[in-house]
């Protein structure tokens, strides 16, 4: 593991009570962190992400969301009956978001986290890996992003208020 990869590892580690379970979690794959101190997550349906990405190629996708999210970290969850992406967004994002049918996780959410260079497929993995310490997702790129792929679908907003 480089330095810049242990950096980014100790960081998102210090969203678990112990940090050091985290990092034995990261050393089998995946860790369970805690939203809200660290960061919060948006749970993206696929279809919205694929939608907007125009395509659901994971090469393809992950393209898109490194060019529309610029700077930030995404993972894919391919597993189980629904397919979610998760953008790591700043803490305290969840006490502003209104975008309905996205959700936030509310704070204390214990998340899935792949280790930062877990990138290849099946399973929980990084679409837009985290390149730095701290690195995440403007919420409101991310709102922008569910708003194109819901119009790509023709899904009309009701009463939304995104932030």
């Amino acid at each position: 593991m480089d330095q810049a990869t242990g950096a980014i590892t100790h960081w998102l580690a210090s969203a678990h009570d112990v940090p050091t379970q985290a990092r034995r979690e990261f050393d089998a794959g995946i860790a369970l962190l805690r939203t809200g101190d660290v960061f919060d997550a948006i749970r993206l349906p696929a279809p919205v992400v694929h939608a907007a990405a125009g395509s659901s190629a994971p090469e393809a996708v992950a393209a898109f969301l490194a060019e529309g999210l610029e700077v930030g970290a995404v993972i894919h969850d391919a597993y189980g009956v629904g397919v979610w992406y998760y953008a790591l967004v700043p803490p305290r994002t969840y006490a502003h978001w209104r975008l309905p049918g996205v959700e936030c996780l509310a704070p204390g959410t214990w998340l899935g986290v792949p280790r930062p260079d877990l990138l290849p497929r099946p399973g929980p993995y990084w679409a837009l890996p985290p390149r730095a310490v701290g690195a995440v997702c403007d919420a409101h790129a991310v709102a922008a992003l569910v708003l194109r792929g819901r119009d790509r679908l023709d899904i009309a907003p009701v009463g939304e208020r995104v932030l």
